[in-house]
């Protein structure tokens, strides 16, 4: 669920709390992450990483890939300012994040934009979208291909987030690959619940009560045990790992 490492994306978000979790979920997924809180901030931004013009010696850094944008900022509307960076940038990615669902607002939205998200949000569902309008706006052979991770018979594709098992495509949804990938980076080191639940689900504090580790678990094993013999193992009272 993510888009394509080396990737660069404009987060323009006035919450601190909303724009810390996009950070940390999207540098997660290897994306190259900027921040802006206001219009004033994102248009700096752009302004520094703009490329170099041909035979220009203005110096210029690595153009953003895609703005990911707030409608409603502080000091100007969301809308407007992906126009004025698209005007600097022609082949900018834009995806809108707003709390407004009406009808008017999304067909505004997508008139415009390349897509857009409503307020509240899964994390998981932002990354995955912002994946799929890079694949769909960026050549893919402007695009780095980054090489499989692999453990024994598994095999996960971080360019497209595929997985496989035994030459078997295995259908995941982007939390359970986030999942797999990060039992199969480590290796056959067991990984506790508290650590998987930083660093797959982003949760700063550890529910007490929280489930959704051994539920997502059970899921991985009921689509990988049926290609091969078991693989994910459990050492009680401490946490997950790969046999």
């Amino acid at each position: 669920m993510t888009a394509h490492e080396g990737a660069t994306v404009l987060v323009v978000e006035d919450e601190p709390s909303i724009a810390d979790v996009l950070t940390i979920a999207l540098r997660y997924h290897r994306f190259e992450v900027l921040t802006a809180g206001t219009v004033r901030q994102a248009l700096t931004l752009a302004e520094r990483t703009r490329p170099r013009a041909p035979g220009s010696a203005r110096a210029g850094g690595t153009p953003i890939d895609l703005a990911l944008l707030d409608v409603m900022l502080p000091d100007g509307d969301g809308r407007a300012l992906g126009r004025e960076l698209r005007l600097r940038q022609p082949d900018l990615a834009v995806v809108f994040l707003t709390a407004r669902d009406a009808p008017a607002e999304i067909v505004g939205a997508l008139g415009f934009g390349d897509d857009y998200i409503t307020k509240p949000f899964n994390i998981d569902e932002v990354v995955a979208r912002i994946t799929a309008v890079l694949r769909r706006t960026r050549p893919a052979d402007a695009l780095p291909r980054r090489p499989p991770l692999r453990y024994g018979d598994l095999e996960l594709d971080e360019t497209t987030y595929s997985a496989r098992r035994a030459g078997h495509t295995v259908e995941l949804t982007p939390t359970e690959y986030a999942l797999l990938r990060f039992l199969v980076r480590n290796g056959g080191r067991i990984v506790t619940k508290e650590q998987l639940l930083r660093h797959v689900w982003q949760y700063e504090h550890t529910p007490a009560e929280s489930t959704v580790v051994e539920t997502y678990i059970s899921y991985l094993r009921r689509k990988l045990e049926p290609l091969g013999p078991p693989v994910i193992q459990t050492r009680r009272g401490v946490g997950y790992g790969l046999a």
